[in-house]
């Protein structure tokens, strides 16, 4: 398989996985305009918001089975084909019920990271990896298309119609990606499949471990993408075309520079760079879950009133910190599963994504749990931090058992060879 080829595979698939991740958090932009219309609450919002996410979590496990089984670029091509009927039934939603079960066929699209990475994984050796993933993963860069697009549209045509022009654009993606994306390399070049049943992986502790990371590096990604435009709007009075524009540098920030990402996991390890984007991210969250807050403190003479608040400018460079960091953290995620199960890609590919994924179902709503429980929106972010700090916590402990067998491994063979020479 030749170089040329290889990058053409590469290319065509994150156009695909962008035009996918576009449709999948379509509702980020959707909900607004229908949150004013039909006057709903928060939770209902997110439960709007979190559609899509659970069906998308959930339909990346049998994907990536059947990814490893069949062809990639077949399964890839249907998945778009079947997400063609929901967004033209966007046009006749009338009610909060239909909407809500449009948004769980519209969640099949999420299923799209997982074909596309067991497709890409075929053509790039070992220590590209990292790199092609990353590369891969800018996909993600597919809701800012969401975010410019979307808004246009329903100020244009009104946002029942935004459906159409939408299904319009998968369609020729999906012929595109039929017609041009090279077929998989041959079986002898690629590694054999993994024989057991799936269920299986999901006795080894290091795939939930990673799951939980990819839980936070993409599910609350995931989350904050459709929470952000809401919190803009709500927590600092902003429009929606500024609260967009404030979403969009988020996002789109954090998907370009996923490719870097994978490149620094080829070169450092997957596990040292999730480490650092955790401690990055713990910083970040702690100003972020501060409320505004003031305080009198009584003086000698008079009192003395200090207000603090993060203002928004603080809070948007704070939040692209965090997603710089996230996007270095889901491609090294994805290298450290290639190193320990090159050969098995899909299935514990499609395993951790889920997981991931899921983040964005149960993010939204505990954000709006969370906020309706203490009264203030910055509850969102404590709740985000409680995430991280478990996600450190198992990481830590995983290390740390990691040198202590390995001592125990050093320490056998140092007495066997005592032995020996005895």
């Amino acid at each position: 398989m030749s170089e040329k080829t290889a990058k053409r595979a590469l290319l065509l698939a994150t156009f695909a996985f962008a035009a996918n991740f576009s449709v999948w958090t379509l509702y980020a932009v959707l909900v607004i305009p229908v949150t004013t219309q039909w006057e709903l609450d928060t939770l209902e919002v997110a439960a709007l918001l979190s559609a899509p996410m659970l069906t998308g979590a959930l339909s990346r496990i049998p994907a990536g089975i059947a990814a490893d089984q069949g062809s990639p670029k077949k399964l890839f091509v249907i998945q778009m084909l079947i997400c063609l009927p929901p967004l033209t039934l966007l046009y006749l939603a009338d009610t909060y019920m239909t909407l809500l079960l449009i948004g769980l066929w519209l969640g099949l699209s999420g299923s799209s990271f997982t074909l596309g990475i067991r497709y890409v994984n075929d053509f790039f050796p070992r220590d590209q990896q990292g790199t092609a993933m990353g590369v891969f993963g800018v996909g993600n860069a597919g809701a800012a298309i969401t975010l410019v697009l979307a808004p246009f549209l329903m100020q244009s045509i009104g946002w029942h119609y935004v459906g159409l022009v939408y299904a319009g654009g998968l369609m020729f993606v999906a012929l595109a990606f039929w017609f041009f994306a090279p077929q998989r390399p041959a079986r002898e070049n690629r590694p054999d499949p993994f024989n057991e049943p799936w269920y299986t992986l999901l006795k080894q502790t290091r795939i939930w471990r990673l799951g939980l990371y990819y839980y936070f590096v993409f599910g609350s990604f995931l989350a904050l993408l459709l929470w952000l435009p809401y919190y803009y709007t709500e927590a600092y009075q902003l429009s929606l075309s500024q609260a967009m524009a404030f979403t969009l540098f988020f996002v789109a920030t954090s998907s370009v520079v996923r490719a870097l990402g994978g490149w620094f996991a080829d070169k450092y390890g997957g596990r040292s760079v999730n480490w650092s984007v955790f401690w990055v991210c713990l910083g970040c969250l702690f100003f972020l879950s501060y409320p505004p807050t003031t305080m009198t403190i009584h003086g000698v003479e008079q009192d003395v009133h200090i207000q603090i608040a993060i203002d928004v400018w603080f809070f948007s460079v704070l939040l692209f910190v965090i997603g710089i960091a996230q996007g270095f953290g889901r491609a090294s995620v994805f290298k450290v599963i290639h190193e320990h199960y090159p050969n098995n890609m899909g299935r514990v590919g499609g395993i951790v994504a889920a997981i991931g994924a899921l983040g964005g179902f149960t993010l939204p709503v505990l954000f709006a749990a969370a906020v309706e429980v203490l009264g203030f929106y910055s509850a969102s972010f404590m709740l985000l931090y409680g995430v991280l700090a478990v996600c450190m916590m198992a990481m830590y402990f995983a290390i740390r058992a990691e040198r202590y067998s390995r001592r125990l491994k050093e320490a056998a063979s140092y007495n066997f060879l005592e032995d020996d020479d005895l």
